[in-house]
């Protein structure tokens, strides 16, 4: 390093430096994410009975177009739970059937993939993994950090702890000892292994999947789905343009240029 600069920064500066890098990090997604990750991998470990929940964190699985990477995995008699986590904070809004939910903080509002939705893959990826039905595969949803259900939650998007008090109300049997011994098995020969270029072709994936949504037009009102509609009556009767899918809740439309 030059040392006529060095010499002309102050020497407290220097120390700020990497406590901005620190800062910058901790503020990141990433590190938000991993964070909420963390927390419920703690209380999951502490709190369920560790003879009967099998905790499997942070699993990339093959899929046919790339990867799909799980949270956690928690496999018991009462079946198997694919563990979604959020790190948000603010009001939240949304139902199951909607496909972005909103996150306002104070005027500030965004959309964001309905979490159901973004687990239904892994859900769907384990199933055909391992081989199992509908009723023993649960999706779990829990949000962590400052954030508050403004809308009422389907009962398996929980907050905090909530998501514990949701695993053990399943009580009934769904799986035998043997049959959670292979499970967790399967899932460990059928993982790939955490590695940095696994994680790598991971992350290339899920930009590919957002750059492609990203190029589909959204709906002018409420930026939600567009789907292909043709007019029936008047003179442009016969013409293709793009409607919301919301449609009547929603009356949003984009010319029909877009679809070129």
């Amino acid at each position: 390093m030059d040392h006529t600069l060095q010499n002309a920064i102050p020497m407290e500066i220097w120390y700020l430096i990497p406590l901005a890098i620190l800062v910058a990090v901790i503020k990141s997604p990433w590190f938000k994410g991993k964070a909420g990750e963390s927390l419920v991998n703690l209380t999951a470990r502490f709190s369920l009975d560790r003879t009967r929940y099998h905790l499997i964190k942070n699993v990339t699985l093959p899929t046919d177009d790339g990867t799909t990477q799980i949270d956690h995995i928690i496999v018991s008699r009462y079946g198997v739970f694919v563990v979604e986590t959020k790190n948000m904070k603010g009001w939240i809004f949304g139902n199951a059937k909607q496909r972005y939910w909103t996150q306002k903080i104070f005027k500030y509002s965004q959309k964001f993939q309905n979490p159901l939705h973004q687990n239904y893959k892994h859900v769907k990826t384990l199933q055909s993994l391992l081989g199992l039905t509908d009723e023993q595969v649960f999706s779990v949803v829990v949000f962590v950090g400052d954030s508050t259900f403004k809308t009422p939650m389907p009962e398996n998007v929980t907050h905090g702890g909530g998501y514990l008090r949701f695993i053990r109300a399943q009580t009934e049997e769904r799986l035998s000892d043997v049959e959670v011994r292979a499970v967790v098995e399967n899932v460990e020969s059928g993982r790939l292994v955490a590695s940095l270029r696994n994680h790598r072709k991971h992350v290339a994936h899920v930009k590919d999947i957002l750059a492609n949504k990203k190029s589909e037009p959204r709906c002018p009102k409420c930026k939600g789905e567009m789907v292909k509609r043709t007019v029936k009556r008047g003179v442009n009767a016969g013409s293709e343009f793009l409607g919301c899918k919301a449609f009547p809740r929603c009356r949003g439309t984009v010319d029909a240029s877009l679809l070129q």
